[in-house]
């Protein structure tokens, strides 16, 4: 059947009144600060006391965007006649976001856990070199990272929570062996003295029969 002729364009006109009857609906932005989906890429935080220099975010970032610098300290040996230690201590760790394509491939290759995102984006600058946050900038974005999401019912547990789990049901199950045994023990004990005051008492009236008979 051929089409009718105008159908396309009443079509078109359908669609514009319905629009036109809906109300219109404004983000009162920034008076209203909007909802953002879970886990929304907005800028990156850093955990100081986690990293530990070993410039695998610097090396995977594909737009080198991510600058560190670090230097070495001996510590002394723990005990008595072991070796010194060396650790890399951080002195320099700063961001270009002027650079940065937010694909998340440094918070995602970190194994120590010192990359977060943070939802926050509101971090706009009229100067350019502004845009590079150092270290003292990226720890004040920690405190904006949300919270990490709960887990689905339906999922796996992690590996981390099962092991750490796994670790502590055999550290209770040798606590209950081990109680278990000074229970029995204290049990023991205290059957061995029952007896030995019944000997003991049996005797004394033996030794108290004796006596009389004599008498």
């Amino acid at each position: 059947m051929p089409p009718i002729p105008g159908s396309g364009l009443a079509k078109g006109l359908a669609v514009t009144l319905r629009t036109m009857t809906r109300k219109t609906v404004t983000a009162q932005y920034p008076d209203i600060q909007p909802e953002l989906p879970p886990r929304s890429r907005g800028v990156i935080g850093l955990f100081e006391e986690n990293c530990t220099v070993c410039m695998l975010c610097a090396r995977e970032c594909p737009d080198w965007c991510i600058y560190i610098d670090s230097h070495k300290e001996t510590s002394p040996p723990a005990a008595p006649g072991g070796r010194e230690r060396s650790r890399n201590v951080l002195d320099r760790f700063a961001i270009d976001f002027s650079l940065c394509m937010y694909c998340g491939i440094c918070i995602e290759v970190c194994p120590f856990d010192a990359l977060f995102w943070s939802p926050e984006f509101e971090y706009a600058e009229t100067d350019i070199h502004e845009l590079t946050h150092e270290r003292d900038k990226l720890r004040e974005w920690m405190w904006t990272v949300p919270e990490p999401p709960a887990l689905d019912p339906g999922a796996e547990e992690p590996k981390e929570i099962a092991a750490a789990r796994k670790a502590a049901d055999k550290l209770a199950a040798q606590r209950a062996q081990e109680q278990q045994a000074q229970q029995a023990e204290r049990e023991q004990y205290e059957q061995a003295q029952a007896q030995a005051q019944a000997q003991a008492q049996a005797q004394a009236q033996e030794q108290t029969g004796e006596k009389g008979g004599s008498a």
